[in-house]
């Protein structure tokens, strides 16, 4: 198991390349994780960076594009950091995006923790701990040159490829009583729409926020009442540029819009 030396060091060098916007080739053999638990220990590292309270949760790879574009075969979770959230209608600096895209997606903000514990977590049991639903943007993007050969524990080192975030209003409709799996997902950039519907996180994004339940439990990791978690694209991802508008639409559930500027 990766030490708690080599898992500041890889930490360092990723955040680095954060901060400047440039890419790596890969980590360095002496501090490259082999294991998911191991990119989960340099990722942990990252709360420490920012000076707000971790805002929430991303989980990636929940659809089969999203698996395709970052080349893993199932979900990978990542941490949301303050300052990389905008509000409903808010811009965020395109900055150094190499991914280049953006996804719509279903948003929770958690009501109650859910703590670590033996026993999995039952859906029933987190969706009883969701304090409200919300349209939501993700903006993705990696610090690895290729990312699509960087492998599962390198992506969750690097946060599971997280960088911008937008998070709409909280709905007022019942969704709790709604089929979300069938609930159609409009994105668009531009005006340019991609349409997908809920079944593509995971199913039904309640089972995505299941997962990352049970996913964090299991690393000793709470879900804590008031983070947000996005659930993961329902769209194809779309192709963005500097000075686009980017928004996902989910119906009578919401809209929440973000522009990029340059």
């Amino acid at each position: 198991m990766m030490g708690d030396l080599a898992a500041q060091a890889a930490s360092d060098v990723l955040w680095r390349h954060w901060r400047a916007g440039t890419v790596l080739e890969g980590l360095p053999e002496a501090f490259r994780p082999e294991t998911r638990e191991e990119g989960y220990a340099i990722q942990a590292l990252l709360e420490a960076r920012s000076a707000k309270p971790l805002f929430g949760w991303k989980i990636a790879a929940t659809s089969a594009a999203g698996q395709a574009h970052i080349n893993v075969d199932g979900p990978l979770a990542g941490r949301l950091l303050a300052e990389m959230v905008a509000e409903d209608g808010g811009a965020l600096p395109f900055g150094a995006n190499r991914m280049r895209v953006a996804e719509a997606e279903f948003a929770f903000r958690m009501g109650h923790d859910l703590p670590p514990r033996e026993a999995p977590y039952t859906a029933d049991d987190v969706v009883a701990a969701v304090a409200s639903l919300h349209p939501a943007i993700e903006v993705p993007d990696s610090r690895f040159a290729d990312f699509t050969r960087a492998g599962a524990a390198q992506l969750i080192a690097d946060d599971a490829c997280a960088r911008q975030f937008a998070l709409g209003p909280a709905t007022g409709a019942d969704w709790r009583g709604m089929d979300l799996a069938a609930h159609p997902v409009r994105g668009s950039v531009n005006g340019k729409v991609a349409e997908g519907r809920g079944a593509n996180a995971l199913g039904d994004p309640r089972l995505a926020l299941v997962w990352l339940a049970n996913e964090l439990s299991a690393l000793g990791v709470a879900l804590a009442a008031g983070q947000v978690v996005t659930t993961g694209t329902c769209v194809v991802p779309m192709p963005i540029a500097p000075g686009v508008e980017v928004a996902a639409d989910l119906g009578i559930l919401g809209k929440t819009t973000l522009r990029l500027t340059g």
